[in-house]
């Protein structure tokens, strides 16, 4: 297969090879591309559980949402993909139409050397969660706080797939961290701008960890989100040569600037609606609650309850006899009282 060269002379790095090949199993090639963006999905399930458990929500419904925003979000990424780039997977030079028709189909599904879309996997990830949650009954908003930070992860480790694949770079710069495409002398220097943006959500998703339980309402933490990424990736998209265009206008630009302002004024209105009280007395009496539905208690507060009542009837009793006991030796008295007297 094809080998790419680059090289970071800034840095002191000279060039080297990268293939879009990890392996072949079974004649086919496994694209490293595949699998850092399932790399990045496997990382971003397995922190989406640990903040599912701050929530209340279950693991069983994380999972279920997981599979469906594969499925759903990948085709979502590819469609929008598809859809700003279509002239590029017209085929017109096969013979019959039908022929065209095929190897056109086959170039719109094959997604191994690239081709999607983050904000297509978004917003089709949005409305599949909008979707489970009505199902599950679980608050939209809570779940959206649990996605962002997942969301995230997968862009930092999926970015990398672009840089294996010598892609999503940006125009020509002499900047100390320049990347070189190509050997010898005469290569392009560019802006990496994949790691650009691996950079940037990595420092949002510290942010997140750290200030996760300090949010003041259920969809903050995807707002924060959407204000992060939306500012980062309308900065950084202004570098790229392979920006998907509607006519003059960077469309992911534009989006960006669009989810940035979205995000800043819903920011503002949910901090004025919140009341002044943090949530994270409501987030672990929700975690506690779920532990106890998957059977994680050991005890109930109803067993508890009847052991104080158990207690309470026994300390009664005991009370009540030693009134009883008492009343018997006061007769008692008495009545040897009157013995002597008569005596």
């Amino acid at each position: 297969m094809y080998m790419h060269y680059v090289s970071f002379p800034g840095l002191g790095i000279e060039s080297f090879g990268l293939k879009q090949s990890a392996f072949t199993l079974f004649g086919v090639d496994i694209m490293w591309y595949g699998i850092l963006i399932t790399a990045g999905m496997i990382l971003a399930y397995f922190y989406g559980l640990t903040r599912a458990k701050i929530e209340g929500v279950k693991s069983d419904d994380i999972t279920d949402l997981t599979l469906f925003l594969v499925i759903f979000g990948v085709i979502g990424a590819r469609l929008y993909y598809l859809i700003f780039n279509l002239d590029a997977y017209i085929v017109t030079d096969r013979g019959s139409t039908w022929n065209n028709i095929v190897e056109t189909l086959k170039g719109m599904v094959s997604v191994r050397s690239g081709g999607l879309a983050i904000y297509g996997g978004i917003i089709a990830g949005f409305f599949t969660a909008l979707v489970v949650a009505k199902v599950k009954k679980i608050r939209f908003p809570v779940l959206l706080d649990i996605l962002a930070p997942c969301v995230m992860i997968g862009q930092i480790v999926g970015r990398w797939g672009n840089f294996v694949n010598v892609e999503a770079y940006g125009s020509t710069t002499d900047l100390p961290w320049r990347m070189g495409v190509g050997l010898g002398g005469g290569a392009p220097y560019v802006h990496p701008t994949f790691l650009y943006e691996s950079l940037w959500n990595l420092v949002g998703f510290i942010l997140i960890a750290v200030f996760y339980k300090k949010k003041k309402f259920h969809g903050q933490v995807f707002l924060f989100y959407a204000i992060w990424y939306g500012a980062g990736r309308a900065f950084i998209e202004g570098f790229r040569t392979d920006s998907l265009y509607l006519g003059p206008i960077r469309i992911s630009q534009l989006v960006s600037a669009v989810i940035c302002a979205a995000g800043i004024i819903l920011m503002v209105i949910g901090c004025m609606r919140a009341p002044r009280a943090h949530l994270p007395a409501v987030v672990k009496a929700a975690a506690k609650a779920a532990d106890s539905a998957e059977g994680e208690v050991s005890e109930s507060p109803a067993d508890e309850n009847a052991s104080e009542s158990e207690e309470v009837s026994t300390d009664t009793k005991d009370a009540a006899e030693g009134t009883e006991d008492t009343e018997e030796s006061a007769k008692k008295d008495n009545a040897e009282s009157k013995e002597e007297d008569n005596g």
